[in-house]
C-alpha cells in the first residue's frame, strides 16, 4: 500500500509539472485565427450581405494548460452571419443588439420537435435598425414555414453539423455554420436554478452562461437523417459558448484529468467504432458531459 502511495504521488507531481499554463501563442491557437479571419472574409451565395462573426471552440478554446501530449487534433470554429438572429418561441423580438449585428436582421423563431433538443426554426420578424437612437423596430412576416440550411456546401466532408477543411501544414478545420440566440433558451431552463450540492459552478459562472446564450446548428437527428423533409429542416441547441466557459473554471488537476481521459479515450481506440455502427462509437464529447456531471456530482477534492 504504501509502495502504491509513493507511486501515486510520484505520477502526480510528473503531471502537474508537466501539464503548465500553455502559452500564449501556439501553433492550433494561430491556425485557429487564421481560421478565424476566413470565416469573416466569407461570402454565403444565400446571404450575400452578411458578415460573418467567428468563436474558435474546441480544444483550443477549452484547454487553458498545456499538456505533455498534444490534445489538438483539428481546429473548431463556430460562425453565425450578422444578420440572422434565432429567438426562443414566444418572445417578443429584441429592440437592442450587439454592435456586430447587420441594420436589417431576419429574426427566427425556435420552435421545439419531438426530439429532444432538436428544433424547427420558423422565420417571424424583420428587424430595421433606427439611425436615430439605435434601437430596432420590427415587422413580422406573416405564414412563415420552417427555415431549412442555408448553406451551399453540399460538395464539402461534413462532420455532423461541421465542415472539414484541410490545410497546407495538415492541421484539419471543422468550422460550423450556425444561428445566434442571444437568450438563455427555455429548453434548458431547469439548468441555472438546479440544485448543486457541492457549488459548482459558482453562481457568477452561472449568471455568465446563462448570459451568453446559445446557437442553433443545421444537423438532423441520426433517426432523421434519411427522411427528406426533416433532414433539411432539424437543426440542434448548440452549447460550445456554456462548454468553454465552465471548463475554463475547472482547477489545474481537473483539466488534466479531462487531458488523460482523451488520451485514453485516443490510445485506445475507443472513439473507433467496433462494427461500424454510429451507435458503438464513442467521441470526446462523451468524456467531456461525463466530466461536466461528475464535476457537479463530487466535491472537488
Amino acid at each position: 500500500m504504501t509502495d502504491k502511495r509513493v507511486v501515486d504521488e510520484i505520477i502526480t507531481k510528473f503531471l502537474f509539472n508537466t501539464c503548465r499554463l500553455g502559452p500564449r501563442l501556439s501553433e492550433p491557437v494561430l491556425q485557429a485565427v487564421v481560421s478565424c479571419a476566413s470565416a469573416v472574409s466569407y461570402h454565403s451565395p444565400t446571404h450575400e450581405h452578411a458578415e460573418f462573426i467567428p468563436l474558435i471552440t474546441g480544444s483550443v478554446a477549452e484547454f487553458y494548460i498545456e499538456p505533455m501530449l498534444p490534445h489538438v487534433g483539428d481546429i473548431d470554429t463556430m460562425s453565425y452571419p450578422n444578420n440572422m438572429l434565432a429567438i426562443p418561441r414566444g418572445h417578443p423580438p429584441p429592440t437592442q443588439l450587439p454592435a456586430e449585428f447587420h441594420d436589417y436582421v431576419n429574426v427566427q423563431e425556435i420552435v421545439d420537435s419531438h426530439l429532444s433538443g432538436y428544433v424547427y426554426l420558423r422565420l417571424r420578424y424583420l428587424l430595421t435598425k433606427c439611425t436615430d437612437n439605435g434601437k430596432y423596430n420590427y415587422l413580422e412576416y406573416q405564414e412563415c414555414g420552417q427555415y431549412s440550411s442555408m448553406w451551399n456546401e453540399s460538395a464539402a466532408e461534413r462532420h455532423g453539423p461541421a465542415l472539414l477543411q484541410v490545410y497546407m501544414n495538415g492541421l484539419l478545420e471543422d468550422l460550423v455554420f450556425c444561428v445566434r440566440c442571444l437568450s438563455w433558451p427555455p429548453q434548458a431552463a431547469d439548468w441555472p436554478t438546479r440544485h448543486r450540492s457541492y457549488g459548482w459552478p459558482d453562481s457568477a459562472t452561472i449568471y455568465h452562461v446563462a448570459n451568453n446564450g446559445c446557437d442553433v446548428v443545421q444537423i438532423a437527428h441520426r433517426q432523421c437523417k434519411q427522411h427528406e423533409w426533416m433532414s433539411k429542416h432539424l437543426w440542434r441547441l448548440s452549447f460550445s459558448r456554456a462548454e468553454i466557459l465552465l471548463i475554463n473554471s475547472w482547477m489545474p488537476v481537473q483539466q488534466i484529468v479531462y487531458h488523460l481521459l482523451r488520451v485514453v479515450m485516443k490510445t485506445e481506440k475507443f472513439t473507433e467504432s467496433v462494427d461500424n455502427s454510429v451507435l458503438s462509437t464513442l467521441s470526446n464529447y462523451h468524456i467531456k458531459t461525463l466530466m461536466l456531471w461528475a464535476c457537479e456530482l463530487k466535491p472537488q477534492s
